[in-house]
């Protein structure tokens, strides 16, 4: 083989590395829906619902459970079925190509010139972990930002009269009163919140290197699968203490009314949140999201690294 058709097969190679970190990102996506949508749909109540409507996230549970059933724990879960799935594919699948990138450009070969090869490579830095996981989150605010407003208005639907009848009833309210840019409404306060994926991938790093440094036959090593898992749920709970503010002005944002308005701006949503109790109103519903954030991240990128190993896929230097 020539060295320029070797290259181009190096070349092809690495294009289809690339394309595996989406695919796997699929597959963590569906995990977390199955996972986490309840517990998100405890928390998103707590936030929007006015003060008082539930004394904590147990009752907040067992109230919708009883008035509405246990499959209201599901209600908005149709955007998610599909969004989840793609917004973490595209999550998921940037990370793998932000990380490849910043690695080749520590490594002298220039911003997106990194090979599919991992050999004689030094390990991408924690800062480039962080920036890569920065950038990934905001990639996914395209995608996401409309999928998780349909999410929050179909899941402050509790009883009385339906407003919508399901997610495309809701979207065509939504363009009906303020055109398909009204889908994208809480973009800034989601690039805002979603910043955030720096310190749970930073983290997240800096655990693996963690339980990768633990002698083998230590009592405490544990297995790469098992350490995915662990420093998954972990780092998630970093990225929650930080994001959560942002998330709660997001989803006011989002779970308001497209013709009627109570908020005209993320400052405003901010304002209110804050008049209603100060920093406890800002962390409302933080305790559902942190019960959430452990089991639904741990299996979604226990998933995730597992099909990338089983693809062949991860080319990160360790």
């Amino acid at each position: 083989m020539s060295s320029s058709e070797k290259g181009d097969a190096d070349k092809g190679s690495g294009g289809t590395v690339r394309l595996k970190g989406f695919a796997a990102g699929t597959a963590s996506g569906l995990t977390k829906l199955v996972v986490g949508h309840p517990f998100d749909t405890i928390k998103l109540r707590m936030q929007c619902s006015n003060p008082g409507t539930y004394k904590g996230p147990l009752d907040c549970l067992l109230q919708t459970i009883r008035h509405e059933g246990p499959r209201a724990l599901y209600k908005g879960a149709s955007p998610p079925a599909v969004g989840w799935a793609i917004s973490d594919a595209m999550l998921l699948g940037s990370l793998h190509n932000y990380r490849l990138w910043w690695q080749g450009w520590e490594n002298g070969a220039g911003w997106g010139k990194e090979g599919a090869t991992k050999e004689g490579l030094r390990p991408l830095s924690l800062r480039g972990h962080v920036l890569a996981g920065m950038m990934a989150g905001w990639t996914v605010c395209v995608i996401a930002t409309p999928i998780e407003g349909l999410k929050a208005k179909l899941q402050m639907q509790t009883i009385g009269p339906k407003l919508y009848t399901g997610p495309i009833d809701c979207a065509r309210q939504i363009i009906r009163a303020n055109g398909v840019q009204g889908l994208w409404r809480g973009f800034g306060a989601t690039l805002l919140f979603r910043s955030w994926f720096g310190a749970m991938f930073g983290s997240y790093e800096v655990l693996m290197r963690g339980f990768r440094s633990v002698p083998e036959g230590s009592r405490w090593k544990v297995s790469e699968g098992q350490a995915n898992f662990l420093a998954g749920g972990i780092g998630s709970n970093a990225f929650w203490l930080g994001s959560f503010p942002f998330d709660a002005v997001k989803n006011r944002l989002m779970a308001d009314s497209p013709s009627n308005p109570r908020y005209p701006t993320w400052m405003s949503a901010a304002r209110q949140i804050w008049s209603e109790g100060g920093i406890r109103a800002v962390y409302r519903g933080f305790v559902p999201c942190l019960l959430r954030a452990f089991p639904t991240n741990a299996s979604a990128l226990f998933v995730w690294e597992t099909t990338m190993r089983f693809m062949g896929a991860e080319q990160l230097a360790k």
